[in-house]
């Protein structure tokens, strides 16, 4: 039985930070036009703001994938989600569909943190 624990915490492992390297390899395909994004929230310096979030969700994600370092991974993944969701899903600042649309990326990067945070769990 806790070889198949085992087995479904390294799956639920390998999908979540294999998402993580997904959507950081398609982020930088988007470098130029996220950028303009993270410039209009105000933050210093958004060129290297992007590039350092980025790099978390590529090292963190494959990390977490790999189950190697999961502590500083789910730190740094949870840090990033919870930066990237209040910066780019602040629901409180949109009326109407808008609205409903960082609703919606709200609740589901909600979903991924805890999903970061049981996977941790398990392996304490």
């Amino acid at each position: 039985m806790l070889e198949n624990t085992e087995t479904i915490a390294a799956l639920g492992r390998l999908l979540i930070g294999g998402a993580f390297v997904v959507a950081g390899v398609r982020n930088i395909r988007a470098f130029a036009f996220l950028t303009e994004m993270v410039r209009k929230t105000g933050l210093p310096v958004p060129t290297l703001c992007l590039a350092v979030a980025i790099a978390t969700q590529i090292a963190g994600g494959a990390a977490f994938a790999a189950g190697i370092g999961l502590g500083p991974a789910v730190l740094a993944l949870c840090v990033f989600m919870v930066l990237a969701t209040v910066l780019f899903h602040n629901f409180w600042s949109f009326q109407g569909p808008e609205r409903v649309e960082h609703v919606n990326a709200f609740i589901g990067n909600s979903m991924i943190t805890g999903g970061l945070l049981l996977g941790f769990a398990a392996t304490v």
